[in-house]
């Protein structure tokens, strides 16, 4: 499951937003304990806290005292306006810069596109 891309409490808190983005982990949703997580994925107990840690800090999961780690009303929402905003400035900006600079209008990138999606994928 972790690679040696990013340190493992990183990767930890992105699976964790990837579950709750699509739709693993609901709002109000109870996830693994601290130690639960690190008992399954055999690593140190602080490496899992840190990640829940991010997490609470970011929103994603609150605590509840003496029950456990539960996602945030409104988690999914903000990751995904979060993760669009920095997929149009980490993906469409440069594309956008490449087609210009090799004379693509706008609109050949658009109907290659439209092209390419998938049939009822109107999100």
């Amino acid at each position: 499951m972790f690679d040696d891309r990013s340190p493992i409490y990183r990767q930890i808190a992105d699976q964790v937003k990837d579950d709750v983005l699509r739709g693993v982990l609901g709002a109000g949703q109870q996830v693994m304990s601290t130690n639960q997580y690190a008992a399954h994925y055999r690593i140190n107990p602080a490496t899992a806290a840190k990640a829940f840690q991010q997490l609470v800090d970011e929103g994603v999961i609150y605590k509840r005292r003496g029950v456990g780690m539960f996602v945030a009303d409104g988690a999914r929402d903000r990751l995904r306006t979060e993760r669009r905003e920095r997929f149009f400035t980490e993906v469409v900006g440069p594309m956008l810069a490449e087609a210009h600079a090799l004379g693509i209008p706008v609109a050949d990138i658009v109907a290659h596109l439209q092209r390419h999606d998938p049939p009822g994928d109107s999100r």
